[in-house]
């Protein structure tokens, strides 16, 4: 399972275009987001984590390519910061 978390991660942080709605929703609710279905016939979903500033993403796919780049730095920063907790509980 972890290998391909590990697979969708490189996917998307080596694209800006081409990418499913579901695999950019499944990399995000990986990293401890929740995912709000829209309401009132909207087709734009929220994702959140306490302490994080939230993305709004239509679903469509395929992921526009703003949407995949706000993706890709909210993932970058999610390994950067479990990467330095993790250094930390080490030291």
């Amino acid at each position: 399972m972890l290998a391909r978390i590990d697979k969708l991660f490189d996917k998307i942080v080596n694209l800006d275009e081409g990418l499913r709605f579901e695999e950019v929703a499944k990399a995000l609710l990986n990293e401890g987001y929740s995912m709000d279905n829209p309401r009132g016939g909207s087709s734009h979903y929220s994702f959140r984590k306490p302490n994080r500033k939230g993305l709004t993403i239509p679903k469509k796919s395929p992921v526009k390519k703003k949407y995949v780049r706000m993706v890709k730095e909210t993932l970058l920063l999610e390994r950067k910061l479990r990467e330095k907790e993790g250094r930390q509980d080490n030291e």
